[in-house]
């Protein structure tokens, strides 16, 4: 049996997240988080891990209908097809960030704000979502985009308004 993935989670959430992977991890838990507590979504890590290739990007978006169906059909797995599509579109939106950024964690930092700027999570959270959605995301909503930046620690906790 799979390992509950809410230990995890709430070891990585805050700290300092540089890895690409990782940043994807986060990613597709934003994605599935809406409609239910992060704790749900946060159960399903190793889900996630074992189905979306340990979260590289570049081997998610090389799925085709058979891997989507397989996926699907998991019983483990939330059955929301919707959003496990989403997850194959976003790592497609990835590699496009690829030729200006070096890869997804790169991408999310480039939001960071300066020491000097205090940001509130909603409002990088919108701008972060925005130019996703304009980048070909889906599935990314500013409230969950700005706990993901939350949980990559651009945003640090303290700040948070």
């Amino acid at each position: 049996m799979e390992q509950n993935g809410v230990q995890e989670y709430h070891q990585l959430f805050g700290t300092k997240i540089h890895d690409a992977n990782t940043a994807f991890e986060f990613l597709i838990i934003a994605v599935f988080q809406p409609g239910m507590s992060w704790k749900v979504a946060a159960t399903k890590i190793p889900v996630f891990r074992r189905l979306f290739a340990n979260f590289n990007y570049h081997t998610v978006a090389a799925f085709d209908e058979p891997d989507l169906e397989a996926i699907e059909s998991d019983s483990a797995m939330i059955q929301n097809g919707r959003k496990i599509r989403a997850v194959l579109q976003n790592a497609k939106a990835a590699i496009q960030l690829e030729p200006e950024f070096n890869n997804l964690a790169d991408y999310f930092w480039s939001f960071a704000p300066n020491k000097s700027e205090i940001t509130d999570r909603e409002t990088l959270g919108t701008l972060v979502a925005k130019d996703m959605k304009k980048r070909g995301f889906t599935f990314v909503g500013p409230t969950t985009i700005g706990l993901l930046l939350v949980g990559m620690g651009i945003i640090e906790r303290q700040t948070i308004i």
